[in-house]
């Protein structure tokens, strides 16, 4: 229930609404508007290459091989965006922050990113549409990206102040997920109507058990 309601204080709570698809409460890192279905991508590790494997000590030993080093991970990183562009890849989720290397290249070859998605973000995604996380350096990074779902819509969304990112999913089991969009004057009564209809969906929940059973 927590990743599928998202609390607005400041309005009526008649302004209170269902939207189809996920609520992520971020703002994009990269957008890229692109119409259309929209293949996506899950990743759980930064995109900009390390120099050396865990445990391996780097030594530069010249401003120009640190220079050269840094051209080889821009290179790098820039070819791996590419190569999300070339498989349709227009919308990336990650569970961890991007660096800026990362995020330029990705707007370059209009790829959306958006960071720093919670655990349990990444865990409903991956319920939804079965998707698992891609690891673009584990193997050939040229290969054909099959660990993709296709996104229905994703788009800016505001919520009072705050600027989030408005997902829908082709979902790969009966669940079809919405969210719940609750508004109130004060944060307080938002919590009440919240916890209110968590238990309402509780007991249903526990009703339809005892049916099925």
């Amino acid at each position: 229930f927590a990743e599928l309601h998202a609390a607005v204080a400041g309005l009526p709570v008649a302004s209170s609404r269902v939207l189809p698809g996920l609520v992520l409460r971020r703002d994009f890192a990269a957008y890229c508007p692109a119409g259309g279905d929209l293949r996506a991508v899950l990743v759980t590790e930064p995109l900009r290459p390390a120099l050396s494997a865990p445990g391996v000590e780097f030594v530069v030993d010249s401003e120009g091989r640190y220079q050269a080093s840094l051209r080889w991970i821009s290179r790098r990183t820039e070819a791996l965006m590419k190569h999300l562009q070339s498989n349709n890849v227009k919308l990336l989720l990650s569970s961890v922050k991007q660096e800026e290397v990362v995020i330029y290249h990705a707007k370059l070859y209009g790829v959306s990113v958006v960071e720093c998605l919670s655990s349990e973000e990444i865990a409903l995604i991956c319920e939804i549409t079965g998707l698992s996380p891609y690891t673009p350096f584990g193997g050939n990074i040229d290969r054909e990206i099959t660990e993709a779902a296709v996104a229905t819509f994703c788009q800016p969304l505001l919520l009072g102040s705050k600027r989030c990112v408005h997902v829908g999913f082709t979902s790969v089991c009966a669940f079809q997920p919405h969210c719940l969009i609750l508004c109130g004057p004060v944060d307080g009564v938002n919590e009440q109507h919240a916890a209110a209809l968590q238990g309402a969906f509780t007991m249903l929940q526990q009703l339809f058990k005892t049916v099925d059973q």
